[in-house]
């Protein structure tokens, strides 16, 4: 009982540290997420032959022109979608008033005024705007950022063998180890082209129908996309509620139409055939992932908690005393076979 009331008690005080320094875990976190998606790209180069200083400073180029590129595209529709944003507000709370008065009229009784205030869509485009103000924030420190993504790539290269010579195996390899890295780098390097493809997609698709903004919008469905599930709704419903406003509700229901059959061509079809059950986590440990690493570091922390989780439970898995707790906080008892090392 005195165990497990320390362990809470450290717990605590261990979260209230890290929310406490929200502002510089965030940045560091980010760039963590950025050198292992880069990870396998500078091992491929090393296996070229390529000088490891050459192949960092290729890499950081590549980074440097997709944050130039992202930038160029999405800085200008993130501002206008924010300036625009009282005036889709506005256009929305009217659309639901009509509604419940629509409903009202056709003896459906209920107190206007609590209706309106518990069904507001103009709260999902606020949301969707201070989760864009957050991101855009956060990229002020892209210098910082960078930065550390270079010292995490230049110390990758010699982490295994400190690593080894800390436990007393220097000249042994280190298996665990090894199923790990190559278990996360598989994981973030397929996550990473699906969800691009998701991203690229959903952007012909608004496009095509006339959707504004289409960049971002497939931006935030790339971003979103490593989120299991929930993520794909996230995305979907400003998107739709805009094509709402904009279009109309026949082309908000062929934006719906659109999501889904990506989400289920990807999602359900294509990232199982790629990946296996393997990684999946269970839904409740997505919901509570998202809750809990959204409260601590804000909607930065919602899209890094997914990853975060999915290396903690593929560390697990391939540790035998600690494989129990990784078969726990996958989807199903499939996950425990697909994870399992083969001889």
């Amino acid at each position: 009982m005195a165990r497990g009331l320390l362990v809470a008690a450290a717990f605590v005080v261990v979260v209230a540290g890290i929310k406490a320094a929200e502002t510089l875990l965030v940045p560091f976190l980010l760039s963590v997420f950025i050198a292992l998606i880069f990870s396998p790209l500078l091992a491929w180069l090393r296996k070229k032959k390529v000088p490891s200083g050459l192949a960092i400073c290729l890499i950081i180029s590549l980074v440097v022109l997709v944050g130039w590129l992202i930038g160029i595209l999405v800085g200008s529709s993130i501002n206008d979608f924010r300036q625009n944003l009282p005036e889709y507000q506005t256009r929305l709370q009217e659309m639901s008033g009509g509604l419940l008065h629509w409903l009202s009229d056709r003896g459906m009784t209920f107190n206007m005024e609590q209706m309106k205030q518990s069904f507001d869509p103009s709260a999902v485009m606020q949301l969707a705007g201070n989760t864009l103000a957050s991101f855009g924030n956060v990229m002020t420190n892209a210098f910082l950022i960078l930065l550390t993504v270079v010292f995490i790539l230049a110390e990758e290269m010699g982490f295994s063998e400190k690593l080894q010579s800390a436990r007393h195996h220097a000249g042994t390899p280190n298996e665990g180890l090894s199923r790990f890295a190559e278990s996360v780098h598989s994981y973030l390097g397929i996550k990473s082209l699906l969800s691009l493809l998701t991203g690229v997609l959903v952007v012909i698709w608004l496009w095509i129908l006339g959707v504004d903004y289409p960049v971002m919008w497939g931006l935030i469905a790339f971003l979103l996309n490593f989120i299991p599930t929930v993520g794909s709704i996230i995305a979907a419903v400003p998107t739709i509620l805009l094509a709402l406003i904009q279009l109309g509700p026949l082309s908000a229901g062929f934006v719906a139409l659109g999501y889904l059959v990506v989400n289920i061509a990807v999602g359900s079809l294509l990232e199982p055939r790629l990946m296996g059950k393997g990684l999946n986590l269970s839904p409740l440990v997505v919901f509570l992932s998202l809750v809990f690493w959204g409260w601590v570091l804000g909607p930065v922390g919602m899209l890094l908690s997914i990853p975060l989780t999915i290396m903690v439970k593929i560390a697990l898995e391939n540790d035998e005393d600690t494989r129990w707790i990784g078969v726990m906080l996958g989807a199903g008892a499939r996950s425990r076979s697909s994870a399992a090392p083969s001889d």
